[in-house]
């Protein structure tokens, strides 16, 4: 189909020409190979063309192309060509569309072993140990590394898929998505929504599933099938609450998948099935914050996303923003209070570390020529929720709901950039108010660094409890006197966090004692724990760190550890021996940095 295409805005992490000839709909046929770790298969894309455009431009990385074909995949073979690698943007793949009438396109291809977003676990890696299994990581330019697409988030696409996996295993995508095994094997999906190519997703594995609600439920390995679905009891109440806030849930089912523990992210929000490390499974309920956040990620961000990863705030910031309300909505305001007040440790620590004055505290950010993983750090995440928090302030909530819900509803299954949403604001809220733009300093929050001075300061009522214990004890209350009883992993997260970087083996072996830190079954205490024990010499804990970081993936948790695994004396030769038994269990989302930061790249 011949048209005018619409312009879109230039994306400096993709090789795809969409207003010369645009992707609109896959159709997937794949065969999963554990064997030799590969895909293999064809993907036929229709067109959208510009008049008078003879080439079709798709993103590949470390794909081999064997044939493609015009017309579908009984049509005739045309010309094609891969262009340099770049060893952040991989391969352009430019293809010949000759004939006007053209729109419709298949490749022949398959992966590489070392596909960065395919992550091939053995049978010892999983809960279960008996069968292997896989799952992707497409955010934000991995999807060219198991499909050749588009991969821009400003191109979005509807697709159907046929997937071949081992008959003892259950395949599942970011679409419709079956509830029991089949005998053969082989599993079809649809995904009527269009998308873009970094919502892509596919696991394969021995899972099965509970439902919670009509429309939600839980997928995991058998064994922590149980204790997931005890865990997010709450998930048709999280859904509730968020269409409440702001509009109708457009993706008909919400589903979550527990993956094993190497998954390199908290959660990653694939439209309809959400993927969510088992690091949250706590227990006590405590932690699911994370999955209010990938949840809200189905109108910010899946609904509404960033155009290009310079506009990754857009995503992020919104919805950390909405996270927070719908823990509130359904927890009360002093628990999202404490979230919001741990958000906010966590970004001035990050600006501490990137630097105050360093453009990567920016919201709009700049980078090209880099990966774009090296944006995804809490400024996009707390920053962007803080700019929300400030208009909220200013406007309070009434308008500043009144402008979310009718910016998701406006914008459903469209990209938006940084200017046109500054534009959109200004219009739709700040130049209705005189001095309002003003009194936010908007260029401030997205073109200057750090922290605007407008920013209102956050406050808990539970953490001033915290707090008091804390001085309390380093003014010689022993920890068995303090009042912790009934504190949730947050309050006893700030406590960790509020404790000195420097502490004696002394002290440690107190705290340890009577509140059993190093041999918690929370992630987040042990991430906040382990460095202090690391940097006393506290070496009771050392076994707990290494038990950790060969069976834990997820990357926030990994590069403090790392970092100081790396301060302790055995330094080096101590990281390098653990990363060297770890590294197998890791996604390359984490890899990519780890290597660099032990001596490996």
């Amino acid at each position: 189909m011949s048209t005018s295409l619409p312009s879109l805005t230039s994306d400096p992490h993709s090789h795809a020409r969409p207003t010369q000839a645009r992707v609109r709909h896959l159709a997937l046929d794949l065969i999963v190979d554990f064997t030799t770790r590969t895909l293999a298969g064809q993907a036929t894309w229709q067109l959208d063309r510009s008049e008078g455009a003879t080439e079709l431009w798709l993103d590949a990385r470390g794909l081999v192309i064997e044939a493609v074909l015009l017309g579908g995949p009984t049509g005739i073979p045309t010309t094609f060509d891969l262009g340099p690698d770049d060893p952040v943007l991989g391969q352009s793949l430019r293809i010949d569309l000759h004939r006007p009438e053209t729109d419709t396109v298949t490749i022949h291809y398959q992966t590489s072993p070392e596909a960065a977003a395919l992550q091939w676990l053995a049978p010892e890696q999983t809960a279960e140990r008996v069968h292997p299994f896989l799952f992707t990581q497409s955010q934000a330019i991995l999807a060219r590394t198991w499909l050749p697409c588009q991969d821009s988030p400003s191109v979005r696409f509807t697709y159907e898929a046929r997937v071949q996996v081992p008959s003892a295993l259950l395949a599942l995508m970011s679409a419709t998505n079956p509830q029991t095994r089949n005998t053969l094997g082989e599993y079809n999906f649809s995904m009527a929504q269009p998308i873009p190519a970094y919502l892509m997703a596919l696991a394969v594995g021995d899972l099965g599933f509970t439902p919670i609600s009509g429309r939600t439920g839980v997928y995991a390995e058998p064994v922590t099938l149980p204790r997931s679905a005890s865990e997010f009891i709450d998930l048709e109440k999280m859904v509730a609450a968020a269409e409440e806030l702001y509009g109708p849930y457009r993706w008909e089912r919400y589903d979550l998948l527990v993956l094993p523990p190497s998954f390199p992210f908290g959660g990653m929000e694939n439209p309809r099935l959400t993927f969510v490390t088992p690091t949250i499974i706590t227990g006590d309920r405590s932690l699911t914050s994370l999955i209010a956040h990938e949840l809200a990620h189905s109108w910010s961000g899946n609904l509404v996303t960033n155009a290009t990863w310079n506009d990754f705030w857009l995503n992020e910031g919104f919805t950390v923003y909405f996270e927070r309300r719908i823990m509130e909505k359904l927890y009360g305001r002093s628990y999202a209070d404490m979230l919001q007040v741990l958000g906010h440790s966590d970004l001035l620590t990050t600006i501490n570390e990137i630097g105050p004055t360093s453009p990567d505290t920016l919201l709009h950010l700049d980078l090209a020529g880099r990966d774009p993983d090296e944006g995804l750090t809490d400024i996009a995440y707390e920053k962007g929720d803080y700019l929300l928090l400030t208009l909220e302030h200013l406007v309070g909530r009434e308008r500043l709901d009144t402008f979310i819900k009718e910016y998701f509803t406006r914008h459903s299954f469209q990209s938006m950039d940084t200017a046109s949403f500054v534009n959109y604001l200004r219009r739709e809220l700040l130049d209705q108010e005189p001095g309002l733009e003003e009194q936010l300093q908007l260029d401030a929050w997205i073109n200057g660094p750090g922290i605007p001075a407008v920013a209102p300061p956050v406050a808990s009522e539970r953490f001033a409890a915290v707090e008091e214990a804390l001085a309390k004890w380093q003014h010689g209350t022993p920890a068995a006197h303090l009042a912790t009883a009934g504190w949730s992993s947050h309050e006893w997260l700030h406590f960790l966090h509020g404790l000195p970087k420097q502490l004696t083996v002394e002290q440690l072996t107190e705290l340890d004692a009577v509140f059993g830190f190093t041999h918690s079954h929370n992630a987040e205490l042990l991430g906040a724990w382990l460095p202090l024990t690391l940097a006393a010499g506290y070496h009771a804990a050392d076994a707990a760190v290494h038990q950790f970081l060969t069976r834990v993936g997820r990357r926030k948790f990994l590069v403090p550890l790392y970092k100081a695994v790396l301060a302790t004396p055995k330094g080096l030769a101590w990281a390098q021996a653990l990363y060297a038994e770890a590294r197998p269990n890791y996604h390359a989302v984490a890899t990519s940095t780890l290597d660099t930061l032990v001596g490996l790249g």
